[in-house]
């Protein structure tokens, strides 16, 4: 076995980091340093390349700045730089590179949004035994 081998068995991923897809629009936290000061720059948009690979493991995301110019940005999954991942909304795609949305702009670059089996991304819980007894009062 190799140094990069052993290397790659000993790292834990960033447990900060849920699991993510193709077309899910997610909020990156990450820690950014400037001279000896810290502080937290928030990037969101949409997720679309995933590059597994051990410790090279990385995702990609795409968001649309000021004046309709492209910005994306790589990081490493398993970065301790990264504070935290939010994943604000999944989308139903069919590919697993989306290179494609890159030449998309305004309403053609919209996904639709994928619903869980569990009722749907908007579906309201089921009611409790505790929910049940404050309604007939």
């Amino acid at each position: 076995m190799n140094l990069v081998e052993s290397l790659e068995k000993s790292l834990q991923p960033n447990a900060k980091i849920p699991a993510l897809r193709p077309g899910d629009q997610v909020r990156v936290h990450q820690k950014i340093i400037e001279g000896d000061r810290e502080r937290i720059q928030v990037f969101q948009g949409t997720v679309i390349r995933l590059r597994k690979g051990g410790a090279n493991a990385s995702f990609t995301v795409r968001r649309i700045a000021s004046n309709n110019i492209g910005v994306e940005r790589t990081y490493l999954l398993n970065s301790p730089r990264i504070d935290k991942v939010e994943v604000l909304r999944h989308a139903k795609v069919r590919r697993a590179q989306l290179y494609y949305f890159r030449n998309l702009r305004g309403k053609s670059a919209r996904l639709k949004e994928r619903l869980s089996a569990s009722g749907g991304a908007k579906a309201k819980s089921a009611p409790t035994a505790e929910s049940a007894e404050t309604d007939k009062e």
